[in-house]
């Protein structure tokens, strides 16, 4: 399909790379790229471009987010979908959340483990246009120890020799990412989540194999032991990282590791959860991690380290489309409201290795967002304000199924 030209004009433009914003800011999208940006007396409307006037309105990169379950529901019990339903209903699950996702202004998700092929396949069906959605960066299955964490999901294997066979045929089944669980979690009956699970030298061999591939890596690591074996092992991103130590935050400056934090999902199990039935154990374990979760993230976050959004959207209470409350969570821990938007922008591209999204600039791929109001002022208008969101040049307004 070929597209045509569009002009975004009068808006104030936040680029996703830090600088100042842009009053009455243009920006001219030829096909699926960004082809002009600059004040809009200087970006004239290309002969037959469909033009939007902005004014009043805020115009960001689209939002990113590095750590979701797409196929999960926000189940108080979200574990039982998993068990229980068909990858048939799981996929279309899947396909609701990545849509609302998209709706909400987030166009890219990473989604860290899932069901056998369940998000391989759902990432297809977007990628070939069978239906409207988020654009999907998957893990497939993530790779944990016998019984560890996320086993109900996951792939059981031990050993280095299992890792590196594991990490390599979830590549060759198509994932973007490899993910290892370093640690024990929350939603694990019978597993402490500052407990370390798969050794060093195990995360290693699946590391090895992804960077071979040219594919990042990615660690759900909540105790300082695992979080270390994980840094060490080579991986990309820290995932949560509940427990940091001042070692920990050096070795992530030295070796320049992203960490996610997901406040959101700790946050909801927190406040939410005796109120909606979610199992016992996880809450108990959520109140003993939870101040730790926050001194650490500020922590790091103070110490400089390079620090990517992600919700963990589809545990209990954290609803896909719901995806900015995390911003919201990031500036109440002391982000400004411009670093919490690089966080969803720039830096979660920079983690994603997709440097051609995450920032409004001549050359990128046009994912845009806009919304009514100042999220400068108020960050809470990236999830209650919404009014236009741009996908590969095109808008956001057809509906869930594909052309």
């Amino acid at each position: 399909m070929v597209m045509g030209k569009i002009l975004l004009r009068g808006a104030r433009l936040i680029d996703g790379t830090g600088r100042p914003p842009q009053s009455e800011a243009a920006v001219l999208l030829e096909g699926n790229r960004i082809t002009a940006v600059g004040p809009q007396e200087e970006v004239s409307a290309a002969e037959g471009a469909r033009v939007y006037d902005l004014e009043g309105k805020t115009l960001l990169p689209g939002l990113i987010d590095c750590h979701v379950h797409i196929s999960m529901e926000p189940d108080a019990e979200p574990t039982r979908r998993l068990r229980e339903e068909s990858d048939l209903l799981l996929i279309l699950r899947g396909a609701r959340n990545a849509w609302r996702s998209l709706q909400a202004g987030y166009t890219t998700l990473r989604s860290l483990g899932g069901r056998g092929l369940v998000d391989l396949e759902l990432k297809r069906a977007i990628q070939g246009g069978v239906i409207n959605g988020a654009r999907l960066l998957v893990a497939g299955q993530l790779l944990t120890m016998t019984g560890g964490h996320g086993h109900f999901i996951g792939r059981e294997v031990d050993g280095p020799h299992q890792l590196r066979q594991a990490a390599r045929e979830e590549i060759k089944k198509g994932a973007d990412v490899i993910k290892v669980m370093a640690t024990g979690g929350v939603l694990t009956p019978g597993v402490e989540p500052g407990s370390a699970q798969l050794t060093r030298e195990e995360m290693q061999a699946a590391i090895e194999e992804a960077h071979k591939a040219g594919k990042k890596t990615a660690a759900h690591a909540q105790g300082s032991e695992g979080i270390k074996n994980a840094i060490l092992a080579g991986v990309d991103s820290i995932e949560h990282g509940m427990f940091l130590t001042d070692e920990i935050i050096d070795l992530m400056l030295q070796r320049k590791v992203f960490l996610v934090p997901t406040l959101a999902a700790a946050h909801h199990i927190f406040y939410g959860g005796r109120e909606h039935g979610i199992p016992e154990y996880a809450i108990k374990k959520t109140e003993r991690v939870m101040e730790a979760h926050w001194q650490s993230l500020q922590r790091a976050h103070r110490a400089g380290v390079l620090i990517a959004a992600g919700t963990d959207a589809g545990t209990p209470l954290n609803a896909h489309g719901q995806n900015a409350f995390e911003l919201e969570l990031l500036v109440k821990a002391g982000f400004s409201p411009m670093e919490a938007i690089q966080a969803a922008t720039s830096r979660a591209a920079q983690l994603l290795g997709r440097e051609d999204l995450g920032t409004i600039e001549v050359g990128r791929i046009a994912d845009l967002v806009v919304v009514d109001g100042d999220p400068l002022v108020d960050i809470r208008v990236l999830r209650e304000k919404v009014s236009l969101v741009f996908q590969d040049g095109r808008p956001v307004e057809r509906g869930l199924f594909g052309n």
